[in-house]
């Protein structure tokens, strides 16, 4: 579409609403480990690091799409290899200074898969220097290849403490939420197009009282 009719302003809008759904309403994400170029250490001639050192996890917001199962047989029998694809906002990722580099490893549950491919989902409008997002495919890794502590939510069968989420609190631009930092910020908000929201973030929570949980401070 022409630049005349698509300014940042537009730009800026989309950018927004996307991170609304992703990181106000949909809550899933991802603990994503990038390999340490600095604390890796990188055979001098096959420019590849044999034993790959991984920096401290960071949770990326985002909507994750699970693959059909392949399975392999071996002399053992068979078994099933998932794969998945997590949908990352693009704006998101450069605001907070983060990489996504194929051999990378992250985690979603308790299955840990390492990142095959990177996809630039598409550009805004046709302006090529404008992503609207990475479609980041993973295959689970062997569990000899990448070992690091499983952070939850996991599944409902495990008792751990964390194995079930039953609070979610947005973020919506704010740098602080209920669960810290944020490291979010929308747009027109920073530009001053628009006024930062009246309430904080909403927050889903369990409720000790009732067999639910409670939303928006609902009774």
């Amino acid at each position: 579409m022409a630049r005349l009719f698509i300014t940042t302003r537009e730009i800026d809008f989309v950018s927004d609403i996307t991170k609304e759904i992703i990181k106000d309403v949909i809550g899933q994400k991802i603990y994503y480990y990038n390999i340490s170029l600095i604390k890796s250490k990188v055979h001098d001639l096959y420019a590849e690091a044999p034993d790959k050192i991984f920096e401290m996890p960071v949770v990326i917001d985002c909507r994750v799409k699970w693959m059909s199962p392949e399975v392999r047989t071996n002399n053992f029998g068979t078994e099933e290899y998932y794969k998945i694809e997590a949908y990352v906002q693009g704006r998101d990722m450069i605001q907070r200074g983060i990489n996504l580099n194929i051999g990378d490893f992250f985690s979603y549950g308790d299955t840990f898969f390492e990142v095959t491919s990177l996809f630039n989902m598409r550009n805004l409008f046709g302006q090529v220097e404008h992503n609207d997002g990475w479609k980041v495919a993973g295959t689970q890794s062997r569990q000899s290849n990448f070992v690091s502590k499983v952070f939850g939510p996991t599944s409902e069968q495990h008792t751990d403490a964390d194995a079930i989420q039953s609070d979610f609190s947005q973020q919506r631009g704010f740098e602080f939420n209920d669960e810290g930092g944020t490291g979010d910020f929308r747009d027109l908000v920073k530009k001053g197009v628009l006024d930062e929201p009246l309430s904080g973030p909403a927050k889903v929570k369990s409720d000790p009282n009732r067999d639910d949980a409670s939303f928006y401070d609902e009774t």
